[in-house]
């Protein structure tokens, strides 16, 4: 059920990033009842897909990854027209897509994601005998996820929500962003194809198009939905939370909302290489025109000459930036009323902007500064600017530094630059980052998030709607899972991996709070 049939006459079209203009690619929108036929066949079909084998989930996986990659160039050059990205990013973004699917397989396979847990009964327990309980994790049912405009691939259709909820046992229905629906097109065929040849039901996946926000909402408040995952703005994340627990029956909401990402440049790194890391910087601060979720959107450093090497240098390389094209026209129209707000806010620097472009879309790179205590007296300037815009904070001393740390929001990341000799700082900050944000590196740019077992992708809100999750890595599926226990229930009735002759099959146990590995 990839694109459900619709008598619709509603039609839209793509848009060209790069001229902003419609495409001759028309598209007919989905209606209120497609929502309704889509929930209603991803309820049926959970029961079934839900208790699939392991190695029939995992070889699912495997094989929307390979119809993905059969589509062939297609595909890039669609979503480079939809995008305006280049071919070596989507061609990158098309590998990570395929290599989520296959961690996923890989995550199903080892069987650790089922939370098995086994405390036999003690009959003899006095003063009273333990019964026998018994614990799995099982899928929530049938999920919604919301397409991203800036990953066309590795966010959207058959993205990280979507790898993690089918791998979960979650039947999947996606909102197709209406800034890429030939794309989407081309992967929820894909995603049917994968569907069809492994003999699973229809309702396993099903994918809604049109431009408006009635299909997103009608799809978070259909009652067979259980959970949803989303990506974009905090307006939209905040809009669906509101109606996910306006229902009768609250559900989840997995949000991947706002972030600014601070950096933070300790005395020693900049005393020794301040003039790189400026440069490093912008390069990270415009990959992509700067619409990443990570984009370095704060700077944090002390007062100093090494700050000074390091605006220099900086300055000097968003000066020689090109104008980027932008996702679409509304974001583009975003970026420069954001960046607009910032220059007109009081106490504030332009230190520099990227070249100029012509065309709608075309984005040019800002570069401000301000001090730390006009930062700590303006709360405007924390917020998220959805681009290639970054604002420099020069703190007087560690201690406003940390005080400008202790007023932000939460975040996805803080980037520590430092030295050997910067490290008794850092150990210092250490405890109010882990407050503050899901993932601390150091000596990096947070643009770049790696696939993996160890990934958290989150972070307090508003950077995501429930801090305890992340929606890259291995972990992921945890958020469409919830534990059910079985006290004293006969072996014969029990699921099979629960009994006591599972063992062989190589899913870890918790058994009496032992680890056993099968």
């Amino acid at each position: 059920m990839a694109d459900l049939d619709n008598g619709s006459e509603t039609l839209f079209r793509s848009i060209d990033a790069d001229s902003g203009l419609s495409s001759e690619k028309v598209f007919a929108v989905h209606g209120l009842d497609d929502v309704a036929a889509a929930c209603a066949a991803a309820e049926a079909a959970f029961p079934i897909y839900s208790e699939t084998t392991r190695e029939t989930r995992a070889s699912f996986l495997e094989r929307i990854g390979e119809e993905i990659l059969a589509i062939g160039d297609a595909l890039i050059t669609a979503a480079m027209r939809e995008s305006g990205l280049p071919r070596a990013r989507l061609e990158g973004e098309r590998g990570r897509t395929v290599g989520q699917l296959k961690l996923f397989a890989n995550v199903v396979r080892t069987g650790g994601w089922l939370g098995l847990r086994i405390d036999p009964a003690l009959p003899d327990r006095q003063p009273l005998p333990r019964p026998d309980l018994r614990l799995r994790m099982v899928a929530l049912g049938p999920v919604a996820i919301f397409g991203a405009s800036n990953f066309p691939l590795a966010f959207s259709t058959a993205g990280g929500d979507t790898a993690s909820a089918l791998a979960a046992g979650c039947p999947v229905v996606v909102k197709g962003h209406p800034a890429h629906p030939e794309t989407g097109a081309m992967i929820a065929d894909a995603i049917a194809r994968a569907v069809k040849a492994m003999g699973l039901p229809d309702g396993v996946f099903s994918h809604l198009v049109g431009p408006g926000n009635d299909l997103g909402g009608a799809l978070v408040q259909d009652p067979r939905i259980a959970a949803v995952g989303f990506t974009g703005s905090r307006g939209g994340g905040l809009a669906l939370l509101a109606l996910a627990q306006a229902r009768p029956v609250p559900i989840p909401v997995y949000a991947e909302m706002s972030s600014i990402n601070p950096v933070l440049l300790l005395p020693e790194a900049l005393k020794a290489r301040a003039a790189a890391l400026g440069t490093a910087f912008v390069g990270s601060l415009t990959m992509g025109a700067g619409q990443f979720c990570t984009n370095p959107g704060l700077i944090l450093a002390v007062e100093g000459e090494g700050l000074d090497a390091f605006i220099a240098a900086a300055t000097t390389a968003v000066s020689g930036c090109d104008a980027q094209v932008m996702l679409t026209t509304a974001i583009h129209d975003a970026y420069q009323k954001g960046t607009a707000a910032i220059a007109g806010r009081p106490n504030i620097a332009m230190l520099e902007r990227g070249k100029a472009g012509d065309g709608k879309t075309r984005g040019q790179a800002a570069l401000f500064q301000t001090s730390g205590q006009a930062f700590l007296a303006d709360k405007a300037l924390a917020e998220e600017v959805f681009g290639a815009s970054s604002l420099i904070v020069r703190c007087s001393d560690e201690a406003e530094l940390q005080r400008v740390l202790t007023s932000l929001e939460g975040q996805l990341t803080a980037t520590l630059h430092m030295d050997a000799g910067d490290e008794p700082m850092a150990k210092r900050l250490l405890p109010l980052l882990e407050r503050k944000v899901g993932r601390i590196l150091a000596n990096g740019w947070p643009t770049g998030v790696e696939v993996t077992h160890a990934m958290v992708h989150g972070g307090p809100y508003p950077a995501t709607s429930d801090a305890r999750t992340t929606s890259v890595g291995s972990l992921a599926i945890d958020r469409f899972l919830r534990p059910v226990s079985y006290q004293n229930l006969p072996q014969s009735v029990l699921p099979a991996e629960l009994r006591d002759d599972a063992a062989r099959d190589g899913a870890p146990r918790l058994i009496d709070g032992m680890l056993s590995l099968g």
